[in-house]
């Protein structure tokens, strides 16, 4: 991850391992955006998936994360569109609107071995049975560390900005997973939350191995 300084004034850094209990909105407005610098790598084929899947299954660790096109009417639903992959330097992103889940994706999700990292994955899993059955394992679940911590704040956004210390744009949440060329924003949005999932999991385990205190005051940057 690399940081884009912005006008915006920068809130005094916490210390290192000290974490709000509640983060404040306007602290994470103020910190320097979050953007993912690595490679990402758009899998439209199965074949492709293949060889993606053989390269993260060589990995101890990865994050993950979906996206689904938005619903803006009553009745109307969509089927998850985007599997997103990311190990250390590059993110795959599987697209399932294209592909679907292909044997390959069900065998990284089933591996006890190749650990998943995310955020609210039960809704991930959900989106994924719908189109195919699977049992994931080897799941590791960022809110559920988090909440044993003190952490109150279960959001991406809010959690990497209280740990990390950087704000994760989610300018393209609402746009069309579906669209048959993703934009380079929405490239680079999905392959952030992805990584971001590693960086918060290699954090939180750096401050349960070294100790950490919880502020419990929900904190404006000028109060820190």
């Amino acid at each position: 991850m690399s940081t884009a300084t912005t006008p915006t004034a920068i809130p005094t850094a916490k210390p290192k391992n000290v974490f709000f209990e509640t983060t404040d909105k306007a602290y994470v407005q103020a910190l320097p955006r979050c953007i993912y610098d690595g490679r990402i790598v758009s899998i439209i084929g199965e074949g492709e998936a293949n060889r993606a899947v053989d390269y993260l299954m060589q990995q101890p660790l990865v994050g993950i994360d979906t996206e689904t096109r938005p619903v803006f009417r009553r009745g109307v639903s969509h089927k998850v569109a985007l599997l997103q992959v990311a190990a250390p330097g590059i993110c795959f992103l599987f697209r399932l609107n294209w592909i679907g889940v292909p044997p390959c994706i069900v065998r990284l999700m089933e591996s006890p071995t190749t650990k998943k990292v995310g955020l609210s994955l039960h809704d991930d899993f959900t989106a994924l049975r719908r189109r195919v059955p699977m049992e994931p394992q080897g799941v590791i679940e960022l809110q559920t560390m988090a909440a044993a911590m003190g952490l109150r704040d279960m959001s991406l956004q809010k959690l990497y900005a209280n740990v990390v210390g950087e704000r994760i744009s989610k300018g393209a949440q609402l746009t069309n997973w579906e669209a048959e060329t993703l934009t380079a924003n929405q490239q680079q949005y999905a392959a952030t939350d992805a990584y971001a999932c590693l960086v918060l999991y290699d954090r939180l385990t750096e401050a349960q191995r070294e100790g950490y205190q919880i502020i419990k005051e929900n904190r404006t940057p000028q109060t820190i």
